[in-house]
């Protein structure tokens, strides 16, 4: 007999592993896929699908079995109840809406207490800030360079491109060593082989879809940015965006919003363009900082409400 919570559990993993892909890869590979219009999608479905089983595989040889990198340690298992739907469902429908929401705190806040939730919180608020700040310092010093009046020379092209594709899997393998906990908080902590082979299959081809349809409608977060699109300016925000995930991996194994840290280095890095740019105003970057923000505080008011709603029927 077909246990219902076995159903639930891996129900809930699914969407969670469609949603939470399809509105984080605005952070991870956004700028790879804008950058890359002339790759043939299953050409970056093959680079990046090879990198996210080596990174699942490597968490769970050298975890016992556990796929998040530890960052679940604080976050018991529980069995999924309909109301653990929720989450994911949500974030499904404001993916599909094109609306950039934190993956962690929406997803995670259907399953931990309240004190962990405010750690993630407050992580990720630092993260935001330490990125808007990097970006800013480097976006400021580099802006006259990385820009599409000073091309890169043909002849150094390749060489980007190259940098470009090792800066992005350095990204991406970083990124999941983060956000593959906000999926696996459906499975138990330690997972058997079969079960392993099964989330590698929903993850590859929820991915392929994902880069099928080149990035979504939320893609539009990327391409409102200056020169997003460009190469060079593209490999320098992996690189940097990247840098800073790998700070934060190496803090502690809390979980935090990784899109709270991209949309803050996307946003010192359009301040610092328009403070260096003459005819680049400042108050044509505030309303794009501003929905941004918006976006983050509406996210975090739908996680709140989720977490009460859940909550809510747990106690009833």
């Amino acid at each position: 007999m077909i246990d219902l919570s076995s159903v639930l559990m891996f129900l809930g993993f699914a969407i969670a592993a469609y949603s939470v892909v399809g509105n984080d890869s605005i952070q991870t590979l956004g700028t790879f896929i804008a950058s890359n219009q002339n790759v043939k999608w299953y050409y970056q479905w093959l680079f990046a699908g090879s990198i996210l089983v080596a990174v699942i595989l490597y968490s769970y040889v050298m975890f016992g079995g556990d796929i998040s990198y530890g960052r679940l340690a604080k976050i018991p298992f529980e069995e999924t109840q309909w109301f653990h739907l929720a989450a994911p469902l949500a974030l499904l429908v404001l993916t599909r809406l094109g609306i950039p929401v934190s993956t962690s705190l929406l997803v995670l806040s259907a399953f931990t207490s309240s004190v962990v939730f405010s750690s993630i919180l407050s992580k990720s608020a630092l993260g935001y800030a330490i990125a808007a700040f990097v970006a800013y310092g480097l976006w400021y010093a580099i802006s006259t360079w990385d820009n599409k009046s000073n091309p890169v020379p043909p002849k150094h092209e390749r060489y980007w491109r190259i940098a470009q594709w090792l800066g992005t899997g350095f990204l991406w393998s970083t990124w999941l060593a983060h956000d593959v906990a906000n999926i696996s908080v459906f499975l138990p902590r330690e997972i058997g082989p079969g079960t392993l082979v099964f989330i590698l299959l929903i993850f590859v081809l929820g991915l392929g879809y994902m880069l099928y349809r080149r990035g979504g409608t939320i893609q539009h977060i990327v391409l409102e940015k200056t020169n997003t699109n460009y190469l060079r300016s593209a490999t320098l925000i992996d690189i940097c965006y990247a840098s800073i995930l790998l700070f934060f991996v190496t803090l502690n194994s809390i979980p935090m919003s990784t899109t709270w840290v991209f949309l803050g280095l996307l946003s010192g890095r359009e301040l610092a363009i328009a403070t260096r740019t003459p005819d680049y105003k400042l108050k044509n970057v505030f309303p794009i900082v501003g929905k941004d923000i918006l976006r983050l505080l509406f996210g975090l008011a739908v996680s709140i409400g989720i977490a009460l709603l859940v909550q809510h029927f747990a106690q009833g």
